[in-house]
């Protein structure tokens, strides 16, 4: 098989090529590509620190970094102080937000044939017995208890009982 190889390739005096200069070039060549790779590999850390993404110290001093202590100035909070009765400013935010308040009389559920058949006149009979407090709901979460009262010929509820706050988060998980 070495006979049929050494057929296609030239003979090294034919070629006119030294088998010793072929080699020191190649060799030469691994040698600059080395050089190149470690090139490389510098301008890879160099963009990589600055980009942030060295890990630490020994990261940058491996890729030749010049690390020096920097001294900053203190931080002062230079804000204004709230004016708006103890309520914190990330509260002043959502104050004008507008909210949907409804009083729940009570409630029922019925099938829908029945639904279907109801018409004026009809009696639908609730959950709740009469003189019972109403549900004061904001946006679908009971907030308060109350009774209806009249304010100038419309209908109020005066507040009986009030859901404490902690209790208000419990029911919105």
């Amino acid at each position: 098989m070495s006979d049929e190889n050494d057929k296609d390739l030239p003979d090294e005096e034919s070629s006119g090529l030294d088998a010793d200069s072929l080699a020191n070039e190649v060799a030469a060549g691994v040698t600059d590509a080395g050089e190149d790779e470690a090139g490389l590999a510098d301008e890879w850390a160099a963009a990589m620190e600055e980009a942030g993404e060295l890990d630490g110290d020994d990261d940058a001093i491996a890729a030749g970094a010049d690390i020096r202590q920097v001294e900053l100035d203190e931080l002062h909070d230079e804000g204004k102080p709230s004016e708006n009765n103890g309520i914190g400013p990330e509260l002043d935010v959502i104050l004008d937000i507008p909210v949907r308040i409804s009083m729940e009389v009570g409630a029922t559920q019925i099938p829908i044939r029945n639904l279907l058949q109801l018409n004026q006149g009809s009696v639908v009979e609730l959950d709740r017995l009469a003189g019972e407090p109403l549900d004061v709901m904001v946006n679908g979460t009971l907030i308060a208890h109350g009774e209806v009262v009249m304010v100038n010929d419309k209908f109020g509820i005066r507040l009986t009982d009030v859901v404490s706050q902690s209790e208000r988060i419990q029911r919105l998980r």
